[in-house]
């Protein structure tokens, strides 16, 4: 029994000796894939996202446009077309009519300033349609164009101050090489994410905003953990070669990398599926997000820093010495102590 328990650790050492030395040559794979098809297909999302923003952009809600949504339900299903007919009559005949959810409910979408803004909108509305049949008005959302434009220069802010914390806080952590590698794979993420936005006509919320705001975050802890472990890997080994430093790192934070990322895909889905009407644009930007961020920090993050010409060499000096610095303040600090300095 000993014995064979011997020969099971020996075969058990062997095989992980082994495979912890395999690492599945991401890097290479991707420059492989940079002159293919598929690498064609990348490319052309972000020139697809950059031309729909710029020749479509973005469908804007009340939260950034201003205006009023009114969220009536029906007994039966909702005569939109006599219901336009009839707010073309009123002032109100901008008004947008799309179903929500269901034939039974709708929105009611009236962007812009508007002098009723200050009136009881819900109440006119009763009246207005009344004809149209049995109904119940469940939400009225009203923000006027000067809050919304408020909403839109503070939302804006708060992605650049993102960007600009994100900068100082991998400076400081790593390198400013990998400062500017995270925040140009950033970039892609969010163009992207937002290119599909605009492409599909998602209305643009505060839940948007919220989504691209969580995008970041998510896709930044992806790319920190390979960067953690490409530094762990430039400090614990001799290897000078940085794409198979690289590729070594990738692979061994792969398993990571695609469990959490399914275990986020899901739950998005799951909310996208599920979640109604209300939820869809924040559920929508995030699959996105899933898809592109976990490609990007793996391939895309990997190769600028490849791109960059990041020194190992010079890397390694500074570790050292910062810490021949700590070392000398502790022997300092220590002979201070003793009454020796």
């Amino acid at each position: 029994t000993i014995s064979l328990a011997k020969k099971k650790i020996f075969l058990y050492s062997k095989f992980a000796k082994s495979s912890s030395h395999k690492a599945v040559s991401f890097l290479y794979a991707y420059l492989v894939l940079y002159s293919s098809n598929v690498s064609k297909m990348c490319n052309g999302l972000i020139i697809i996202s950059l031309f729909s923003l710029f020749t479509k952009g973005l469908n804007f809600g009340i939260d950034f446009a201003g205006g009023t949504v009114i969220q009536i339900k029906y007994d039966k299903e909702a005569p939109i077309s006599d219901i336009r007919n009839i707010l073309k009559e009123t002032s109100h005949s901008n008004a947008a009519i799309t179903k929500f959810g269901s034939d039974q409910e709708i929105i009611i979408r009236i962007t812009g300033s508007n002098s009723s803004l200050g009136n009881d909108i819900g109440e006119e509305l009763k009246t207005t349609l009344a004809n149209t049949g049995n109904f119940e008005i469940r939400r009225v959302d009203m923000v006027g164009a000067k809050v919304g434009g408020e909403l839109a220069e503070k939302g804006l802010m708060s992605l650049l101050l993102s960007f600009i914390g994100i900068i100082i806080y991998v400076s400081f952590r790593f390198n400013w090489k990998f400062a500017l590698v995270s925040l140009l794979a950033l970039v892609h993420d969010v163009i992207i994410a937002i290119g599909a936005v605009s492409l599909f006509n998602v209305e643009v919320n505060l839940d948007i905003l919220a989504a691209i705001l969580t995008l970041l975050g998510y896709s930044l802890n992806d790319t920190i953990i390979i960067f953690d472990r490409i530094r762990e890997v430039i400090q614990t080994t001799k290897e000078d070669n940085l794409e198979k430093l690289i590729d070594d790192s990738v692979s061994r934070t792969l398993p990571r990398t695609v469990l959490t990322s399914l275990t986020v895909f899901f739950t998005v889905l799951t909310l996208y599926l599920f979640g109604g009407e209300i939820i869809n644009g924040f559920a929508f930007t995030m699959l996105v997000g899933v898809i592109v961020g976990t490609y990007s920090s793996i391939f895309v993050a990997s190769s600028f820093l490849v791109n960059f010409r990041f020194s190992i060499a010079d890397y390694r000096a500074k570790e050292v010495e910062i810490i021949r610095v700590k070392k000398e303040k502790a022997k300092n600090r220590a002979m201070f102590e003793q009454g020796t300095l």
